[in-house]
């Protein structure tokens, strides 16, 4: 069984957000030698009387995710960046290709990217935040077929010039678009919750981005994921539920060991550990629990992450 490899979700909501807050946990994660450091999209939280968060999103809005882990970027020199995940069909592909391919290059091809396409869940529209099609002018009938169709995109405009796409949704003209990606091309990987968008994932994308939040359902969707032909990285998005009050050295390490068991035995890849869920963890603090995790876990400081 092999150990999955450790990424970091970096304060981008909360009390505690903000540049110190960024470089403090990406410096700290990128010396104790974890491999990764993540951001999600959350594009806005509605008001009105009838909204119930059954899935528990953060209450606070979002910073965006491709600034921040550019800032991020600019702090640190070998840790990979991850979004876990942008919703693509927000911005059109040209828009959000070019976005990515200047993050993978100012990085020196060191981002990872997840996708989502807006909403998911069991049942479906779990999930789904109307409001956020609503403010970008796009359709919520536009996920699936047109999110298969944005990737398509995306993937045309990191291909060599002159780039051309014509598509049901999008259209490109015949033109030069740049910059590339840093290798030509950057590992996408599609943020799923139901069988359906699994599969899709084993089918379209360089891997697969899933939540645990019972890990005898995440086992089952890893299992769809290879069923359906997947072959690509498994990464899990934890959600840690740290007791109220002081979080020790020696909680959060048997946490988060006991955690990566369950994904070892899972067969995932790749699992990000937060400390800004339920009651945020100042960033300094953070720190000092990621190098407690890192000496148990014995991670070689200063470790040069590969793709």
């Amino acid at each position: 069984m092999a150990t999955p490899r450790i990424g970091v979700s970096l304060p981008h909501f909360g009390p505690y957000v903000g540049p110190d807050a960024v470089v403090t946990v990406a410096q700290a994660a990128e010396r104790f030698g974890f491999h990764a450091v993540s951001v999600s999209e959350r594009l806005l939280m509605p008001v009105r009387s009838d909204w119930s968060n059954d899935a528990k999103l953060p209450e606070s809005y979002a910073w965006d995710p491709l600034e921040l882990l550019t800032w991020a970027a600019a702090h640190t020199q070998r840790i990979r960046l991850s979004t876990g995940i942008v919703n693509a069909i927000f911005q059109p592909p040209i828009v959000l290709a070019r976005r990515l391919a200047t993050l993978d290059q100012l990085s020196r091809g060191r981002l990872d990217v997840g996708l989502g396409q807006g909403g998911g869940g069991t049942p479906e529209t779990a999930y789904l935040i109307p409001e956020e099609f609503t403010a970008v002018g796009v359709p919520v009938d536009r996920r699936g077929p047109g999110f298969v169709e944005h990737v398509a995109a995306m993937r045309a405009c990191w291909a060599p010039d002159p780039v051309e796409f014509h598509g049901r949704y999008y259209r490109i003209p015949r033109s030069t678009v740049g910059p590339k990606p840093y290798a030509g091309t950057i590992p996408l990987y599609f943020g799923a919750l139901v069988r359906r968008t699994i599969e899709r994932a084993a089918q379209l994308a360089d891997g697969v981005v899933l939540v645990a939040i019972d890990w005898d359902e995440t086992r089952t969707k890893i299992d769809w994921y290879r069923d359906a032909g997947g072959t690509g990285r498994v990464v899990v998005n934890t959600m840690p539920s740290y007791p109220e009050g002081v979080l020790t050295e020696t909680t959060f390490t048997d946490m988060v060991l006991a955690d990566l068991d369950r994904a070892g035995a899972a067969g995932v890849d790749e699992m990000h550990i937060s400390l800004n869920l339920g009651t945020p963890v100042p960033p300094d603090r953070q720190a000092e629990l990621l190098e407690a995790l890192a000496t148990k876990l014995s991670l070689d400081r200063m470790e040069i992450s590969r793709p």
